[in-house]
């Protein structure tokens, strides 16, 4: 018995090695990434290390702000340094579902033969930035979404892989409502993060303004690649996880339901809160947070951080509560006061 003990205690050691050397090994690849998005991507810190986290955790994005804040440029940058191959569909009311996932053409061959080919839309790739999501039609954010979601497209009854890793980083204006379909709630959950990028600091918007209309722009340098992305994407999964963290994601996610939380705001503004998804989407991305940052697990602070990115766009208040003047933040606010 004390040398079967010995055995699975050498088996543990042997596996928290194996975990730390490949944490060293990744996890610096991942900084030197981060650091080579930020050499082009000026005052926006946060957004990049949300799309990081994104990205590690395996999910999708939608980058919510106004026009001109580098988010086209952020997705080209992040397929650069990370190796993947990147398109931009620009959406459009009169986008149809065969402009994305492509379509099956009929060809006929020099013999007069006549087949199908499938014709591969743009949504085969790595890495999708869909700029404008909300302005095209419902059927048309549906079928991406459903890409999204499977892994795959199905066209006249046949099913295509998309290629893997596969991420989405959509773009919405959060002040042009006109000719605009807003995703519904069940598609909102889709999305493993909502990423508020803002405007950069007086320092930031100098050294951008500087930097992007000289001879010499700043080019981003290609750091890891995809096989490299997929193994970091499985090692977050491996990293594990304190009772005290697990806790504490419980208590935020299900305090923002009404139906079982004991805060009289939630239950008294709050008109629907986050489901199952947004307690695996907080377990995943504060593991990919602590990778980023060279951390062998993740903390009640990466809980804290990654709260509002996972759960604004999964609850939704009361019309009185917004007509009253609360916002989905100020609730987040006070979930995130429980677990300080």
């Amino acid at each position: 018995m004390e040398t079967d003990t010995t055995l699975n205690q050498g088996e543990e050691d042997a596996r928290a090695e194996e975990l730390v050397a490949e944490m060293e090994k990744l996890g610096g690849k991942v900084r030197a990434a981060r650091a080579a998005v930020g050499s082009v991507i000026f005052g926006q810190l946060d957004v990049v290390d949300e799309s990081l986290v994104t990205l590690l955790a395996g999910g999708h994005a939608l980058l919510v702000g106004v026009p001109g804040l580098a988010k086209t440029r952020l997705v080209e940058t992040l397929g650069q340094v990370l190796g993947l191959s990147e398109r931009r569909v620009q959406f459009t009311p009169d986008l149809m579902p065969a402009d994305i996932i492509g379509s099956e053409v009929l060809e006929e061959s020099e013999s007069g033969k006549r087949s199908f080919r499938f014709i591969e839309g743009p949504v085969f790739s790595q890495l999708l930035m869909a700029d404008e999501i909300n302005r095209a039609s419902p059927r048309t954010q549906s079928a991406l979404l459903q890409a999204m979601q499977e892994g795959r497209v199905s066209v006249a009854g046949r099913y295509h892989a998309l290629p893997t890793p596969f991420h989405v980083l959509a773009t919405q204006n959060p002040l042009e409502h006109e000719g605009t379909y807003p995703l519904p709630e069940a598609q909102l959950d889709r999305f493993l993060l909502q990423v508020d990028v803002g405007y950069p600091d007086r320092d930031a918007e100098r050294q951008m303004m500087v930097a992007t209309t000289s001879s010499e722009e700043a080019t981003p340098v290609q750091v890891m690649t995809a096989e490299e992305l997929r193994a970091a994407q499985t090692l977050v999964r491996r990293l594990p996880v304190g009772e005290s963290v697990v806790e504490a994601i419980l208590v935020i996610v299900r305090a923002g339901r009404p139906e079982t939380s004991d805060l009289d705001e939630v239950v008294e503004h709050v008109g629907w809160g986050p489901g199952p998804r947004a307690s695996q989407a907080l377990m995943l991305t504060c593991r990919a947070r602590a990778l980023i940052d060279g951390r062998l697990s993740p903390s009640l602070d990466d809980v804290v951080a990654l709260a509002k990115p996972v759960l604004q766009h999964r609850m939704a208040l009361k019309f009185a509560a917004r007509h009253s003047g609360v916002t989905v933040d100020s609730i987040i606010d006070l979930l995130c006061q429980r677990i300080a």
